[in-house]
């Protein structure tokens, strides 16, 4: 039977700290499932019209691998490659349907952000210039976008258990839902504190040429399983 767990809000920091300990144990397993994770993405995102459906409906599906994975690797078995495409095995369905959600939802936002004055189009070429984009903007232009990520987090946020959830539970995708935004909302301060903590690891990682992200995707995507098992399982995992 599933229950949610309320933890204290410094667990958010503890649950990077159990990504990082299970990728400094199999480093070339988790830089593998981050740089075939990117790999994948990115190369979707170069086909056009398709692509980018095709790459927001398998994240999760992604993410429940990299929960099956953790999981394994904390229950003392050994893991590999093959572990990259497990979520393709369970809930396979639900977890695109989840992906499906989140690029709907992710959509009306920035519609939401395009009703509310913010320049869309940052240029007539095919790479826009991003420099002169942000020159025009003005102070409500800033607030627009501030609201903007503002809402986009939220969404991840209130989504962020689901993956795992499929992964592990028999569940349908509302179900999955309904007990993601229940655990993150009972959950706020922990939430709070682990999007600040990974927003200041890819800040650190990306001052010296970037080469920090090399560590902190990796630890990034073993990390949602920690905050998921401190949550649902009545034995979290330690971290």
């Amino acid at each position: 039977m599933l229950r949610v767990r309320d933890v204290k809000a410094m667990r958010g920091a503890a649950w990077m700290g159990g990504g990082w300990d299970l990728f400094r144990r199999r480093p070339a397993i988790w830089s593998g499932f981050a740089l075939g994770w990117i790999a994948i993405t990115l190369g979707l995102f170069l086909v056009p019209f398709v692509g980018g459906v095709i790459a927001n409906f398998l994240q999760p599906i992604f993410f429940a691998s990299f929960a099956v994975a953790a999981r394994k690797q904390l229950a003392g078995e050994r893991i590999e490659m093959g572990d990259f495409f497990t979520g393709f095995q369970r809930n396979a369905r639900p977890l695109a349907n989840i992906g499906a959600l989140l690029l709907i939802a992710g959509m009306g936002i920035f519609l939401l952000m395009g009703l509310l004055g913010l320049p869309m189009v940052a240029g007539a070429g095919a790479m826009p210039d991003f420099s002169d984009y942000f020159q025009q903007f003005e102070t409500e232009d800033w607030l627009i976008l501030l609201l903007g990520f503002a809402l986009l987090a939220a969404l991840k946020g209130a989504l962020w258990f689901a993956p795992a959830l499929l992964a592990f539970h028999d569940l349908t995708t509302m179900h999955a839902i309904r007990w993601s935004v229940y655990a993150a909302l009972s959950n706020l301060g922990a939430m709070f504190v682990y999007g600040a903590a990974l927003v200041i690891a890819f800040f650190v990682a990306i001052i010296p040429w970037g080469l920090g992200l090399a560590l902190a995707i990796p630890v990034m995507l073993a990390s949602t399983y920690i905050g998921y098992a401190d949550v649902f399982e009545e034995t979290p995992a330690e971290g």
